[in-house]
């Protein structure tokens, strides 16, 4: 498989359009088999389905760009109920048949329509399950179509959420975020930065960590992989830890417990870490790992004194909240205050193993597939 990072090019508007005859056939990536530890490429099987012609209110949809994340691991694959079901998933897809009020051939839509090359939508639909995110028209204005996916989408907003309105970062603190060069860590040090904090990466390996601070503008990144992370993480936190933005668990927040200052906070996003784990072997998940220690797990309208957990629904329940986050997001990146790296390969084949060897660690910041042209 070939990893590259790219910024695509994407203008629908300048785009030809050409009279192309209808596709027929459909193909999409379904579970095989709920995978056990890390999946393999035997988990999941490509199959084809005929593609009819659509009905009033429908929109036959082009995949252009698919996201994959760690809550599919987490949360679609661990269900028995889903196998032979199309893998879920965040979509950029194009209308390229039309039916539907309001809609038009050549539009891009945000979707979360999986991993599959075709689909046929409605007007009605919403992402990620949540009745108050419908399907909405990707404005170019705010950046490339694949950023619709990553840090002007659920990455971004799930960073500007967690940072900003959980843990409520002041000027001055130590944020200290795992995973520090993925696709919502990169954005959460970025944003520490931007509102005067200072920020402390944990990533693997010493590309990525000069990634951090190199590119991103980190204060300095902690190589969890050099064999020193409890010392390591003390010398590069000597003012203790304000805000741990939690996407990993296991070793890495056993080292950052004893770092914690008085009313620390800890926004908890996801814990990768404890994904790929056997019954045999699973350890306590970060919450229940905090709520051992005996320190207090608060909800999001709490104290934020305390240690909160929260997801992308926290944030998608209050859609035009997320709409300003993301104009917000936008006048960084143009600003030249944000940056953002995507790791993407090429054609729904590649799906599989971009996922694999993103629960693995081998991307550099947000897995994305372009599906096509």
């Amino acid at each position: 498989m070939q990893w590259f990072e790219a910024h695509v090019d994407h203008n629908p508007e300048t785009s030809q359009t050409l009279e192309l005859e209808m596709p027929t056939t459909n193909r999409k990536v379904v579970m095989k088999q709920p995978p056990v530890g890390v999946p393999t490429p035997a988990d999941f099987e490509i199959v084809s389905e005929s593609l009819g012609d659509i009905g009033d209110g429908q929109m036959l949809l082009k995949t252009r760009w698919l996201t994959l994340d760690p809550y599919m691991r987490s949360v679609f694959m661990q269900q028995p109920d889903n196998v032979g079901k199309t893998v879920i998933g965040g979509t950029v897809s194009e209308v390229v048949d039309c039916k539907a009020p309001a809609w038009e051939v050549g539009d891009l839509i945000v979707g979360c329509y999986g991993w599959q090359e075709y689909s046929i939508g409605t007007a009605s639909d919403v992402q990620w399950n949540n009745p108050n995110m419908p399907i909405e028209k990707w404005d170019g204005s705010l950046g490339e179509p694949s950023t619709a996916l990553g840090v002007l989408g659920m990455t971004g907003y799930t960073a500007y959420e967690g940072l900003l309105n959980v843990a409520k970062v002041q000027p001055g603190e130590t944020v200290v975020v795992s995973a520090a060069s993925g696709a919502v860590g990169q954005v959460v040090g970025q944003l520490a930065k931007i509102h005067g904090a200072r920020a402390v990466g944990i990533a693997g390996g010493p590309a990525k960590c000069g990634f951090c601070i190199d590119e991103l503008g980190f204060d300095t990144c902690v190589d969890y992989k050099a064999g020193n992370l409890a010392a390591d993480l003390a010398a590069a936190t000597p003012d203790g830890i304000d805000i741990y933005f939690e996407n990993v668990g296991g070793e890495i927040l056993e080292a950052v417990i004893p770092r914690l200052n008085p009313g620390a906070r800890i926004p908890i996003c996801g814990f990768i870490a404890h994904y790929n784990e056997t019954p045999d072997v699973r350890r306590m998940n970060p919450l229940q790992r905090l709520q051992a220690e005996g320190l207090p797990v608060l909800g999001r309208d709490g104290n934020t004194e305390g240690y909160t957990f929260f997801g992308f629904s926290n944030l998608a329940s209050q859609h035009p909240q997320a709409e300003q986050a993301l104009k917000t997001l936008s006048a960084w990146i143009k600003s030249g205050q944000l940056k953002y790296r995507e790791s993407i390969t090429d054609g729904l084949d590649s799906a599989i193993d971009a996922f694999i060897g993103m629960l693995c660690g081998r991307n550099f910041g947000k897995t994305l597939v372009r599906v096509s042209g």
